[in-house]
């Protein structure tokens, strides 16, 4: 049996945005808990020259979405990073969410050789669909997602791989 582009792609990207949504309730949980203010926690990045929790958020949905999109032949929702709070990146979630469930199995099944145009390092490149998903979107979905988790962990939020993985 094969697996299907959209297999491949929607129900892992919908599971993780879950398990991100966990993670900030956790998030906030411990901050309301220790009195830490929330910004300082949404600020916070594990060393200086990488992006902070909400921008590690707000990454993953982009990947999301775009990805979804993509591979769908269609434009995705813009978003306007705007997020200062646990519950606006929430509600980012929960947009991201309900677009990506939005897209139909059809529109993605037999986008493996879609022509994938996108910037990479300031790059124009094309890909394939296949070659995009899995070398491009997921990694980089992952990466933005693992890097939320960790620096949330690092901070003391009692997450744990149970809830990474779900």
């Amino acid at each position: 049996m094969t697996i299907s582009m959209y297999q491949a792609s929607v129900p892992v990207f919908l599971k993780m945005l879950d398990n991100l949504a966990v993670f900030l309730d956790k998030g906030e949980a411990f901050a309301a808990a220790k009195k830490i203010d929330p910004p300082v926690l949404l600020g916070y990045r594990l060393v200086p020259d990488m992006l902070n929790l909400t921008r590690q958020v707000q990454i993953a949905s982009d990947h999301a979405k775009r990805a979804t999109a993509r591979l769908a032949g269609i434009e995705p929702p813009v978003y306007e990073d705007n997020e200062a709070s646990f519950a606006d990146l929430k509600a980012r979630i929960n947009k991201t969410v309900a677009f990506v469930k939005s897209v139909k199995p059809e529109q993605i099944d037999g986008s493996e050789d879609r022509e994938i145009k996108l910037k990479v390092g300031g790059v124009d490149k094309t890909l394939t669909g296949q070659t995009y998903l899995l070398h491009n979107a997921l990694p980089n979905f992952f990466f933005h997602t693992t890097t939320a988790y960790a620096i949330l962990r690092h901070c003391g939020v009692d997450v744990g791989k149970k809830d990474f993985i779900g």
